[in-house]
């Protein structure tokens, strides 16, 4: 079709939409793709805005942008030519609209494969005609339009976006929505990616152009995904070592490089929310499925969200829903085979390369060292030169008879080096008063290994902040804004006071920060799978299961791991109090393996798994507990705490979350178990799971253990590493992380 024949057929959408045929060509012709190419398509959009209008601009929506289009083409096989991406000024309602026509509508055929991806501030609006009515609405660059009447505003409403999805001709629609709708009154932490209620009146051209979508046939049956599941939860932004982005989509495609999607939503959301906990949100993923016909005419309630009858929406991993074991991820790599990164450029040399790193964990990212290696399919390793945010230099290791490199070849986790000198961060609100963060500052300054930043100007692990509803109190608080339980002072404590009192908590922050850097389900080379259950009645009832993904080997053991992930994620992943709980580890590979056990529990007070065993001496009638390493044979499994009336894990209030950190090597824990040796246990506190007295040194022991295991393998490929870094091989560690709500 010619472009001039193509835009006399939508000459009259683009009256409606208020754009001129010459502002639409002035964009250029990479709007034009040819739509000649052969069926099956990968056609995307994407969204990411910024610097907005007459209104506070956001940091990591552009960042968001460049996450998906890397994934799309180095992880799903999408083209280059085929992704249209509207940014800043360009992302106006009425190129947003015309674009999603032109790109998507216009070229999408039957079986062809679409994303849509929008990152930017939401809102609600009223309509003129129903004013008792509120609903969502995405907020394009220009917020209002350039007319007399200032309450005018020229969002796109969440309805017209669904009729547009819902109008492609072809069932494979996957759409991703990092934005959100409810803006609270105050907000500490992370900035959130919603504006207030809005009281103004919706363009004319928007509802002109509503109103003729629904008149149109609605084929497609597409899958939104969404950053959030409740009101109370906006979709927030971090910042991270030299970049910004929105929790949601660097979570979301993080998992979708370093694992093979699971075909069900579910267990990708398990992950994707584990990671958001992390990284201080208790965002909850949304799916929004038109599996189901929804009424265009729909009106929600505050609070509720247009077109989205309650069967639709889910409520977080947990939540999605009857119909979610039926409804298939679209998204699918051309590779069974996951990556941390990709090589994106290639230097003259032919020897030095540049690389994305999207695919490491988010929170290890941020300490990924000088000297760790990658591997290649072609099995040349490269070895980290420098990195800056998500991008990185490599040279590739001297081999004689090394293959070409090529830009796109996709490159694994090999060795993991990390400083030894890491510190927990403690951000500065900018509530404070001068003289507040300077007596905060003074006073976390005694402390070793915490640093303070103000915040929004560095990255952070946690806030220090007052209390909203008790300004004369302080505390310390998630990036996302959550209290953390015990670290607040006295109503008229000096911030001294209270910065001296949050010693013991500090201690523990920290050494869960250290235990987290362990995280390499993706990229471990130990076959191990580990499933956490509730004991109950004649079989246990399955929370959720994590494996390492590297060690298959065929397609079809994949697929098979896959579906084993399916059943064992059916179940909400919320325990209730009072539940008597186990891991089932199995130990799928050659070696024997060595496992420990570290957490924090539901109010933040770290946790382990001690195993007791009573030495058998004889004539002795006093003999006291001793602790013993958990080792798992070859194809052996085993659950913790073994199942007895005397040994029970039972879990105790208050409702909040958990996380635990399994972490297994092929070599002794032997630092670690002499640190937990040193505290001084009473005889009640000889349970299976019971409070690690001593988490800092445990974590430090920990981490000096998985360097002790791989110094001998790498001792002479490693010389030039600094002896203050950590050094780790994936063939001698795993780390599986868990985190589920107790309710």
């Amino acid at each position: 079709m010619k472009r001039r024949t193509f835009l006399h057929r939508i000459g009259s959408i683009l009256a409606v939409l208020g754009i001129t045929e010459a502002e639409w060509l002035s964009l250029g012709n990479r709007y034009y793709q040819a739509l000649a190419q052969p069926s099956p398509r990968k056609l995307a959009l994407l969204i990411g805005i910024n610097q907005y209008q007459k209104i506070p601009n956001l940091s990591g929506c552009i960042t968001d942008v460049e996450l998906q289009r890397e994934l799309l083409i180095n992880r799903f096989g999408f083209q280059g030519s085929d992704i249209l991406t509207l940014t800043d000024e360009q992302a106006s309602r009425e190129f947003i609209e015309t674009a999603f026509l032109d790109h998507l509508g216009k070229q999408a055929k039957p079986g062809d494969l679409v994303v849509f991806h929008f990152s930017g501030y939401g809102s609600r609006v009223k309509l003129e005609t129903s004013p008792d009515i509120i609903q969502n609405a995405l907020v394009p660059a220009n917020v209002s339009q350039n007319t007399q009447d200032k309450k005018i505003v020229n969002y796109i409403l969440e309805e017209t976006l669904l009729l547009l999805l819902r109008s492609l001709p072809t069932d494979r629609v996957t759409a991703v929505l990092d934005t959100s709708y409810d803006a609270p009154s105050t907000v500490i932490g992370l900035k959130i990616r919603a504006l207030q209620e809005s009281l103004a009146k919706l363009a004319t051209e928007e509802l002109g152009f509503l109103k003729q979508l629904k008149t149109q046939k609605l084929s497609s049956t597409p899958i939104v995904l969404a950053a959030t599941s409740e009101p109370n939860q906006p979709a927030r932004e971090g910042l991270f070592s030299g970049f910004s982005a929105g929790l949601f989509t660097y979570a979301l495609t993080q998992y979708l490089w370093e694992f093979t999607p699971a075909t069900k939503i579910q267990i990708a959301f398990s992950d994707v929310e584990s990671t958001l906990h992390k990284l201080g949100s208790k965002q909850q993923p949304k799916l929004l499925s038109s599996q189901e016909n929804l009424s265009p005419n729909l009106s929600p309630k505050r609070g509720e969200a247009l077109n989205s009858p309650p069967s639709l929406l889910g409520k977080g991993a947990g939540g999605l829903g009857s119909f979610t074991p039926d409804l298939n991820y679209q998204l699918l790599p051309d590779s069974t085979i996951g990556a941390e990164g990709v090589v994106s450029a290639i230097e003259e040399d032919g020897k030095t390369v540049h690389l994305w790193l999207a695919g490491l964990p988010p929170q290890v990212l941020v300490y990924y060292g000088v000297n760790s290696r990658f591997t290649l399919k072609t099995t040349e390793q490269l070895i980290l030169r420098s990195r800056t945010g998500l991008t990185a230099k490599a040279q590739i290791a001297k081999i004689e008879g090394a293959n070409p490199l090529q830009v796109g070849q996709l490159v694994q986790e090999a060795v993991r080096v990390l400083p030894r000198n890491i510190n927990l961060i403690i951000a500065l609100d900018t509530g404070l008063e001068r003289i507040e963060r300077v007596d905060a500052t003074s006073a976390f300054a005694g402390f070793s290994h915490v640093s303070t930043v103000v915040a929004g100007e560095k990255p952070a692990d946690y806030l220090f902040a007052k209390l909203q509803e008790t300004p004369t109190r302080y505390g310390l608080f998630s990036l996302g804004g959550e209290l953390i339980s015990n670290t607040t002072g006295e109503v008229g404590e000096a911030v001294k006071s209270t910065v001296q009192r949050l010693a013991p908590k500090l201690s523990i922050l920290l050494a869960a920060k250290l235990w987290r850097l362990t995280e390499n389900g993706g990229s471990s080379r130990l076959a191990l799978k580990a499933t956490l259950e509730i004991i109950s009645g004649i079989s246990p009832r399955v929370v959720m299961q994590r494996e390492t993904v590297r060690t298959f080997k065929t397609e079809t053991s994949i697929k098979k791991s896959v579906q084993a992930r399916l059943i064992a994620s059916l179940p909400t992943q919320i325990v209730p109090i009072g539940s008597r709980m186990q891991y089932r580890v199995e130990n799928q590979s050659d070696r024997p393996v060595y496992l420990i056990l570290l957490g924090l529990n539901n109010n933040h007070t770290a946790v382990t798994f001690y195993s007791w065993e009573t030495p058998q001496e004889p004539n002795t009638a006093d003999t006291k507990p001793i602790l013993k390493e958990v080792v798992i044979a070859p194809g052996e499994s085993l659950t913790l705490p073994q199942t007895n009336a005397a040994f029970q894990w039972v879990i105790s209030g208050p409702a909040s979350e958990c996380e635990q950190q399994l972490i297994f090597s092929p070599v002794p824990f032997s630092g670690t178990f002499a640190a937990l040796s040193t505290a001084k246990y009473s005889t009640a506190e000889q349970q299976p799971t019971g409070l690690l007295l001593n988490p800092l040194d445990v974590a430090q022991a920990l981490l000096q253990d998985l360097h002790n295991a791989s110094a001998s393998a790498l001792k002479t490929e490693m010389n030039g590493t600094a002896t203050d870094s950590y050094i780790w091989d994936v063939n001698n560690w795993a780390s599986l992380s868990f985190s589920f709500q107790v309710v």
